[in-house]
C-alpha cells in the first residue's frame, strides 16, 4: 500500500487547507416583497412561495 515517504508538517498541511471554510451565504432583497433571501432560491412570505419576485404557489406548507 503507497504511504509517503516523510510526514509532512501541520504548517504544510494547515497553508494547505487555509481555504477550505464555510462562507456566508450571498443574501438578496426582494423588491416586491421585501424578504431577505438566498439567491437562486425559492422563499416563503405568509404561507406563499415566491422566485424572482412572483409568487410561484399559493398556500404553501412545508412538509416534515
Amino acid at each position: 500500500m503507497a504511504h509517503p515517504r516523510r510526514k509532512f508538517s501541520s504548517a504544510r498541511r494547515d497553508r494547505r487547507r487555509s481555504h477550505d471554510h464555510a462562507e456566508m451565504p450571498t443574501l438578496a432583497v426582494c423588491p416586491v416583497t421585501n424578504e431577505v433571501h438566498r439567491y437562486h432560491r425559492a422563499y416563503l412570505v405568509d404561507n406563499d412561495l415566491y422566485y424572482r419576485g412572483k409568487m410561484v404557489i399559493e398556500g404553501y406548507k412545508k412538509s416534515k
